[in-house]
């Protein structure tokens, strides 16, 4: 659409019960999608509507510190507009924080509370 510029932003957090293996790193694999999946959810859910409905969100896990966690990287995407509304990254982590019972619990995974960042 005219005037959309296609913006970014990062948002990265640490999953503690989520073992870190190479099956992680393979983006065809059941264990790649599934977390994908649940983890684009929650993102997607935390951000104001107009903005989630034009946002993507690509998913990079990472090995963590110790042997059972998972350093997850989001690369997010969406189109601004200047008529439709304002995204806000501090809402956005906010949102996330209330949802996550402050950065304790994402779903079934268990969060490190001072992990979560929103570049921007």
């Amino acid at each position: 659409s005219p005037g959309a510029i296609m913006e970014h932003f990062t948002l990265n957090f640490t999953v503690t019960n989520l073992m870190f293996t190479t099956d992680l790193q393979t983006p065809n694999s059941r264990k790649f999608r599934s977390t994908e999946k649940i983890m684009k959810h929650y993102v997607r859910s935390s951000a104001s509507r107009a903005v989630s409905q034009r946002m993507r969100v690509t998913f990079f896990p990472r090995s963590g510190r110790h042997r059972d966690d998972t350093k997850v990287d989001a690369v997010c995407s969406y189109k601004g507009n200047a008529s439709l509304a304002r995204f806000d990254r501090e809402k956005l982590y906010q949102e996330l924080s209330t949802m996550t019972n402050n950065v304790t619990k994402l779903g079934h995974y268990s969060l490190d509370r001072s992990s979560l960042y929103v570049d921007g």
